[in-house]
């Protein structure tokens, strides 16, 4: 019985490490790399907004460039509801725990700018009304102004 409670037990604890793995990686990776991560809350296959904004700001040229140039990490937590784009078990609880702790409004899109210790730096509900060239610099000002 003792070995049975151990076991459970470890899983459990296995699923909960697992579960903030993506941020936790980024958390890493920024603090390594001094750069900011950019948390998305996306529903890409339902949501017109959510849909706009990766078209018209995350998926252009200058935004990638944020990750290049060692800016941001970005992490994207999707909520698609289809079939077809549905996400593994862990990457949906891992997506439900990321929205549990940083959109517990359910709020879509919605755009966070974390330091690498977590840290709400700015957010943006719904859709930004800056193009892809505007977001990039608001991400780059604050960066700049982030202290070391």
């Amino acid at each position: 019985m003792k070995t049975l409670f151990s076991a459970i037990l470890m899983v459990v604890f296995a699923v909960g490490l697992q579960a903030q793995s993506r941020l936790e990686d980024a958390k890493k990776t920024a603090s390594e790399n001094k750069e900011l991560i950019l948390l998305n809350f996306s529903g890409s296959d339902w949501c017109i907004p959510c849909i706009k904004l990766h078209k018209n700001i995350i998926e252009t040229d200058e935004f990638k460039k944020l990750e290049t140039d060692n800016v941001i990490v970005y992490v994207n937590a999707d909520f698609p509801r289809t079939k077809k784009n549905q996400l593994s078990p862990e990457l949906k609880k891992e997506n439900a725990a990321l929205a549990d702790q940083y959109n517990p409004k359910g709020l879509f899109p919605y755009t966070i700018l974390l330091n690498s210790e977590g840290e709400i730096l700015k957010g943006w509900e719904g859709l930004p009304s800056a193009d892809a060239l505007a977001f990039s610099k608001a991400i780059r000002d604050i960066k700049e102004n982030e202290k070391p």
